[in-house]
């Protein structure tokens, strides 16, 4: 096969699986089609770029977001340590500077010795070698149809949304106030500005968003979005009040200048390390960049902004996985293939990094002649691979880290925890984080 590792895709889980392929001394070629080519949600050429949220979610200890990103780092991670570097304020998640931190990921995997990083589309899988595909959810037709063919399967598909940024310096900040909900933070600062509603500019609000015009109007009325990540106006029509209680929710939230808590609320996270701009949290949307401009500005506090980057709304690609995949992520009908990121059916940052992470790892491992081992089962890492491979294929749908992914508990401890969750979930990633570590002093 020879060891040069041939990666398709610059993302955040091809460029994770170069730099663990570099680490462990492999040669790795990781083919990149920005900037010759682009897709409809990236802005630049450089690697690991977010297009969505600036959040790699929860850092709150013990929660299953925060597990996977510590099983990450535990297991060392390149794109967890960028995020480090990159890290900008934001409650209870870790959010980071996009800029600074696909800068930072760039910078890292050009300077690993043995990356080959080559600027040109791949119409088709490379015919020999080891492979690993990440090409995320904005695969290129022509490659889409070579994997169709490679697979025998169909490809699957849904539309998914990214939220507005809106410029700092056109908040109205003595609308908005600063507090993140129930006073949570990580630094016990108010990471957060949060834009009030009164009841009646609320529904004002909704009335205008449920009658917008659709940026994409050949976009069918029963399209299957992703359902964490559903346009705002997709949230509207299920009830007047659904927003209340999703992106808008106001709970844990107090307006400090009446005391009182806001019948809605928009919060904005600041998305560079300067706060120069806020993302809209929650607020994917395709409607028309005129009527974005004209229906977010009716959000308090947002009346004379403008917007560095309009929601907008892409198609997602991904194969159906359990037909396909080892746990260990290879092709089952053609192991020197491994698959990673979106394309494999995880959805999220972290979640595309840590598949990038274990195939990297998985590819290396069969070019050096080793055994190619799937992750322990009870780790967060093992558990993803587990769903992606395992899952029903007929209901596959991306999934997200959550503790119901991992294993539960054993008889005796969870009947000794029944009525403390918290505790039940401390547990459980204590158990992960010590069948990883097992699992990392059996590989030396």
């Amino acid at each position: 096969m020879g060891c040069v590792i041939h990666i398709v895709g610059g993302g955040l889980a091809g460029s994770e699986a170069a730099i663990q392929v570099a680490r462990l001394g492999l040669p790795a070629i990781l083919y990149e089609m920005r900037p010759t080519a682009s897709t409809p949600a990236h802005k630049t050429d450089r690697l690991a770029e977010l297009v969505c949220s600036n959040s790699l979610k929860s850092e709150s200890l013990d929660t299953a977001p925060w597990l996977l990103k510590e099983e990450q780092r535990r297991a060392g991670s390149g794109l967890m340590e960028a995020a480090a570097a990159a890290r900008v304020p934001g409650g209870q998640a870790l959010t980071v500077d996009r800029d600074v931190f696909a800068g930072e990921v760039t910078r890292r995997v050009e300077a690993l010795k043995g990356i080959e990083v080559r600027r040109e589309r791949l119409d088709a899988i490379p015919a020999g070698g080891i492979v690993i595909v990440a090409t995320g959810p904005l695969t290129a037709d022509a490659l889409a149809q070579d994997i169709g063919r490679l697979t025998g399967s169909e490809r699957l598909f849904f539309y998914d949304s990214i939220s507005p940024i809106v410029d700092a310096e056109t908040i109205d900040y003595g609308v908005a106030f600063r507090g993140s909900r129930y006073g949570k933070s990580i630094d016990s600062t108010d990471d957060y500005l949060n834009c009030p509603f009164t009841r009646e500019q609320y529904e004002r609000f909704v009335d205008a968003l449920l009658e917008a015009q659709r940026h994409t109007p050949h976009i069918p009325d029963d399209v299957p979005y992703f359902e964490a990540c559903l346009p705002i106006e997709e949230i509207a029509r299920r009830g007047r009040d659904t927003l209340r209680f999703g992106p808008m929710k106001p709970v844990g939230l107090t307006d400090p200048r009446d005391g009182r808590r806001p019948y809605a609320v928009v919060q904005l996270r600041q998305e560079t390390l300067r706060a120069s701009s806020y993302n809209i949290v929650g607020f994917q949307n395709y409607m028309k960049y005129g009527e974005q401009q004209r229906i977010l500005r009716l959000i308090p506090g947002l009346e004379k902004a403008e917007f560095l980057r309009y929601g907008q709304i892409h198609r997602n690609t991904y194969i159906n996985a359990p037909e396909l995949l080892a746990p260990t992520l290879a092709l089952r009908s053609d192991p020197r293939i491994f698959f990673a990121g979106q394309i494999s059916g995880v959805e999220g940052y972290v979640e595309s990094i840590a598949t990038g992470l274990i195939a990297g790892r998985n590819a290396a491992a069969l070019a050096l002649g080793e055994a190619v081992r799937p992750w322990p089962r009870e780790t967060a890492l093992g558990s993803l691979c587990h769903y992606v491979s395992g899952a029903d294929p007929k209901h596959y749908q991306p999934a997200n880290i959550t503790f119901d992914l991992l294993p539960k508990l054993d008889e005796e401890t969870a009947r000794r925890l029944r009525h403390d969750k918290k505790a039940r979930h401390a547990e459980v990633c204590r158990r992960a984080l010590r069948a990883l570590e097992e699992y990392r002093l059996a590989a030396v």
